[in-house]
């Protein structure tokens, strides 16, 4: 088992200290929270919270995805780094391939790629793209990105981008895993028929099951590769017999973080606590279930 530690919506002074303690802890990688921006006034609701509410995010900090992920990388030797998720179809193809293959070229292929929609027709607004047919989009959009950080041209053709023979440089000399965040039925499809792997929001550990009974059999329907990535937040991932349940599910990697995000205080943990906390996890549980 692999283990991602979370950690969002705090000082940003703390990610790269807690990006070389993760990583001197023995975590795998580091997740990365992407937001553009918040609306003033809005109808929209979110779906990961009990009721819907998204008043959490207002006056939140939140560092550009890439943009962080760089830096992090910067100071770092091991430790990956996994936009949990990049809103993708609000943002250029092009401009996204080019963003991540550089972040994956200058950190030597530490870098994979969260992506998912965006829940709020607001996002669509302020970024000037249709939110209508915005699935399809999103599926023009991982195609796009994949084929031109492979290195060489790449052309594309679909109904929302057109593209001539280009090519970027530089690429990694690794594919930038791209992995499939979101729970409907069209999500899970394309993560099995597209993407690398998936990525769970967390929730009902019932549903949870649920989920990852579907996504087998859409793997099986596509002929998923075998390496394919399953990145999951659950209240077993916090003890060893519980991780040992997640791998017997299929799960590879566990996302875990030592705080309640969905709060509209403001973080007042201290670096020191955090640091505390991701150590001790990884003490009594990394050290003796990671592979």
């Amino acid at each position: 088992m692999r283990f991602t530690y979370a950690e969002t919506m705090t000082d940003p002074s703390y990610y790269v200290p807690l990006a070389q303690a993760a990583e001197a802890a023995g975590y795998t990688s580091m997740a990365v929270a992407d937001s553009v921006a918040y609306p003033r006034d809005s109808d929209a609701t979110y779906p990961y919270t009990p009721d819907g509410s998204r008043e959490f995010l207002e006056d939140k900090p939140f560092i550009e995805a890439f943009v962080l992920s760089a830096a992090m990388a910067a100071v770092t030797t091991t430790l990956r780094f996994t936009p949990f998720v990049l809103k993708l179809p609000i943002r250029p193809p092009v401009l996204v391939a080019k963003q991540a293959a550089s972040v994956a070229a200058l950190s030597g292929n530490r870098f994979g790629l969260g992506v998912g929609i965006s829940p709020w027709p607001d996002d669509f607004e302020i970024m000037d793209v249709p939110f209508e047919k915005r699935g399809a989009r999103m599926d023009e959009c991982v195609d796009i990105v994949r084929g031109l950080t492979a290195g060489g041209y790449f052309e594309y053709h679909g109904e929302f981008y057109d593209l001539p023979p280009i090519k970027i440089n530089p690429v990694p000399t690794e594919p930038i895993p791209i992995l499939i965040g979101g729970h409907s039925g069209p999500a899970l499809r394309r993560a099995a028929q597209r993407g690398d792997g998936w990525m769970h929001a967390g929730g009902d550990p019932a549903e949870l099951d649920r989920l990852l009974a579907k996504l087998d059999k859409l793997r099986a329907e596509y002929g998923t590769r075998k390496d394919f990535e399953v990145h999951v937040i659950s209240l077993d991932g916090f003890t060893v017999d519980g991780v040992k349940r997640l791998e017997d599910k299929g799960v590879t990697d566990v996302i875990v973080g030592f705080r309640n995000p969905y709060t509209r205080d403001q973080d007042t943990e201290s670096l020191d606590t955090k640091i505390a906390n991701l150590s001790r996890f990884a003490e009594h549980v990394v050290a003796r279930t990671a592979s």
